[in-house]
């Protein structure tokens, strides 16, 4: 009997002294969890091993981890915004300032043909002006779901070749010696017919606007995919603006113009990834290439 109760003594005090560490590692515990919630990267660590309590610790540092990176994200995406706002407002003022300074040069006694060249540079201020609120609209709805698109098999070949002969006189006057290479008899892919025409034609425009005099278009076949790619020379260009070339407002040369708006290249990824494709850019030996990999319908 003596032995039994001795036995009951001691299971009590073991479990009275594992309620006091456990007590002491919450109480420990919670002045950390106070601690870390004004010391970003702070986490909660017990002084003696408990396994349930370091399950439950561990379930605690993980929501600090994943507050820290939404706090991150969101810090990131506001700076983002403000760049952006301080860009469109900065693309938007430009053309607005060369509209108001003409038409105030146009209220004075002008010859003729002065004033015939005025409103000529306040029309295509104008159409700067109204490309660049299309675009940044139209981005808008791509990212947000709302640009219609009616996913159908499209022969890219088809696409590019008439948007080639269309810009074919751009691109001469502008001094580039252009190499095409297509593909025949490659398999058509599953995306918009518009929408493959929207991407084809920036990133024809960006090659004519950022490229150099010598452009290299190809259209094949890349294992699974078909691939559109426009290579030319970029001895200005870095890899630290390679990550950043589809992002908005973003240029090379960060040259803001009111004719330069970066929203060429986003556009390409937003709608090329809206339609189950990958925009692409790499730069090897000076060359940037920038383009889109399709899948292939099958």
């Amino acid at each position: 009997m003596w032995i039994a109760l001795l036995l009951s003594l001691i299971a009590l005090a073991a479990v009275l002294l594992l309620r006091y560490r456990r007590g002491r590692a919450l109480s420990q515990a919670a002045r950390q969890l106070k601690e870390a919630r004004s010391q970003p990267g702070k986490r909660l660590r017990l002084s003696a091993p408990d396994q349930p309590v370091e399950e439950l610790l561990a379930q605690i540092n993980g929501l600090l981890e994943d507050r820290e990176n939404e706090t991150r994200q969101l810090r990131e995406r506001e700076e983002s915004l403000r760049r952006q706002i301080a860009n469109v407002s900065h693309d938007l003022r430009t053309p607005l300032t060369s509209i108001l300074g003409y038409l105030q040069l146009l209220e004075g006694n002008l010859e003729p043909e002065q004033r015939s060249r005025y409103l000529q540079v306040v029309e295509e201020r104008a159409r700067v002006l109204q490309e660049l609120i299309t675009a940044f609209y139209d981005l808008s709805r791509i990212e947000g779901g709302e640009y219609p698109l009616e996913i159908q098999p499209v022969d890219l070949r088809r696409r590019l070749e008439p948007l080639l002969a269309s810009f074919y006189d751009d691109f001469q006057q502008a001094g580039f010696q252009v190499e095409v290479e297509l593909e025949e008899g490659l398999p058509p892919v599953l995306a918009d017919p518009g929408g493959v025409t929207r991407v084809l034609t920036n990133l024809l425009s960006n090659a004519l606007k950022h490229g150099s005099t010598a452009l290299t278009i190809r259209l094949y076949r890349e294992g699974d995919f078909l691939v559109t790619s426009f290579s030319n020379d970029a001895p200005h260009l870095t890899q630290d603006d390679l990550p950043r070339v589809f992002e908005r407002f973003y240029t090379g040369d960060q040259m803001r113009t009111g004719q330069n708006t970066g929203l060429g290249l986003a556009i390409v990824k937003a709608l090329a990834q809206r339609m189950g494709h990958t925009a692409f850019a790499q730069l090897e030996n000076g060359v940037f290439t920038v383009g889109v990999r399709w899948h292939m319908y099958r």
